[in-house]
């Protein structure tokens, strides 16, 4: 790599900084390529970006960013996650670590908060932005449907009153 593939690293690595919500920081010693893009082809498909980059370059984005605490992390053979949706990478990483041990989730962070383990265990058990959407709508069109049954409800009862009568009425 040359000074001005790195510098352009860099800069792009700083501009993800700047747009994610949450940054996941693993150990992905071992895994093979299969893996590799199965695990960023399920990243993709949250709504998450892993990427694997120089723990040097890296540490030098971070510098300046809201994520600057996570720099110690990088040591070994590290990649991060990274995405707008804070629960996102958090929920993939945890579950592909449980499935394969050779990914090891070591920290991470949410903008100007170091998470520990735990707390990005947490996160991952949480319902992802468009999960949450989607229950904000259920929520909000309950109502409506439930005002909806409620008023047709005394319509259908008095057709089944004149339905009574006019089989009554045939009857006599």
């Amino acid at each position: 790599m040359d000074r001005n593939e790195k510098e352009q690293l860099v800069s792009e690595l700083k501009e993800a900084f700047a747009g994610a919500q949450a940054v996941i920081v693993v150990h992905q010693k071992g895994l093979s390529v299969n893996e590799s893009q199965q695990l960023r082809r399920q990243m993709r498909e949250a709504g998450a970006r892993y990427r694997v980059a120089k723990n040097r370059l890296t540490k030098i984005a971070l510098q300046g960013t809201a994520f600057e605490g996570i720099s110690e992390l990088f040591k070994d053979t590290t990649a991060i996650a990274y995405a707008d949706d804070p629960v996102a990478p958090a929920k993939v990483a945890s579950q592909y670590a449980k499935d394969n041990d050779k990914l090891t989730i070591l920290g991470g962070a949410m903008p100007d908060k170091v998470m520990s383990l735990a707390e990005i265990e947490a996160l991952a058990k949480l319902p992802s932005l468009d999960q949450l959407r989607g229950k904000i709508i259920g929520v909000i069109q309950a109502p409506a449907t439930k005002l909806a049954g409620v008023t047709q409800a005394p319509a259908g009862q008095l057709a089944r009153v004149f339905q009574a009568y006019a089989t009554q009425s045939e009857a006599a």
